[in-house]
């Protein structure tokens, strides 16, 4: 039985911690589960608008042959095993263990993925919305090594800055994005950089207290304030992290794409259309190319 010097600390606790807002599973798509879309959980996190977790063996994985994008960037996070990828810039390769993918596809860009290798393959794809300078600007991509990111204590700096340490990720200003590992019984407190009122977790192995617990295969969205967050690992545990400046524009999406407004969201739809019947020319579609929104 709990003495109520317990209770004490307890409600204590929760009153000064920054409250769970909502919180998800998500829906899963075989070896892919839908955390966040711009219709649901994106609209009280934006600029995080999707967010994607896969976990599949190589050998039955599945695969994301040729498919566009416009005004957003995806961000991958390999957490385990690698996976390859192909884009219509004329850029292709492997990212490893430990890799991001970071690919602005602003104004227009077609691209593949697939899992690669023997390695079991684990990790996130978030899509980020762009603002209206960089919606429909020239593509950006960067696909980075484990050694290109740095830490501070316990989290990996995946883009923004935190504490000092400034990702090489070419993200807009006003987004931090963290992958952290916390060890049975570590504590840790994230304090978001000023003005970053939006702030969540996805948890991808163990359990995390903060004062309520998380655990894996969950998001957690946190109230909007810059109150700073103090997770206790009940066990190992592994999760990411996401806080941002509140993006004040709407999320007008296409079935590829998403927009600060219509007219962005057309052209953006009529240039991957583009893009799409050149590939179909080519005979890298076999399917009929996207048609642009009327």
């Amino acid at each position: 039985m709990k003495t109520d010097a317990v209770f004490t600390r307890q409600n204590r606790a929760e009153k000064t911690s920054r409250q769970i807002a909502l919180r998800t599973r998500g829906h899963s798509h075989g070896r892919v589960t839908r955390l966040v879309s711009p219709g649901d959980v994106g609209e009280l996190i934006k600029p995080f608008v999707f967010l994607d977790y896969f976990d599949a063996d190589p050998a039955t994985a599945p695969k994301f042959g040729f498919h566009p994008h416009s005004g957003i960037a995806t961000l991958t996070v390999i957490l385990a095993g690698q996976a390859s990828y192909k884009e219509t810039t004329g850029r292709e390769g492997v990212i490893e263990t430990g890799g991001v993918e970071w690919m602005r596809a602003s104004s227009g860009v077609w691209h593949s993925g697939e899992m690669f290798g023997t390695e079991r393959i684990k990790g996130f794809q978030l899509w980020v919305a762009m603002p209206p300078e960089l919606e429909l600007a020239e593509p950006q991509s960067q696909y980075l090594g484990v050694f290109d990111f740095h830490f501070v204590g316990p989290a990996r700096v995946i883009a923004g800055e935190y504490d000092g340490v400034k990702s090489v990720v070419a993200s807009p200003q006003g987004i931090t994005y963290l992958d952290v590992r916390l060890k049975a019984g570590e504590r840790w407190t994230f304090q978001p950089p000023k003005g970053h009122d939006v702030a969540w977790i996805a948890s991808h192995q163990g359990i995390v207290a903060t004062p309520e617990q998380v655990s894996a295969g969950e998001v957690a969205v946190f109230e909007e304030s810059d109150q700073a967050i103090t997770f206790e690992a009940r066990s190992d545990a592994g999760f990411i992290l996401g806080a941002a400046v509140k993006h004040p524009y709407d999320l007008v999406a296409g079935y590829y794409s998403v927009h600060t407004n219509a007219e962005a969201l057309r052209v953006g739809e009529s240039n991957i259309a583009a893009i799409g019947r050149r590939l179909h020319n080519q005979g890298v579609l076999q399917d009929a190319p996207v048609r642009a929104r009327r």
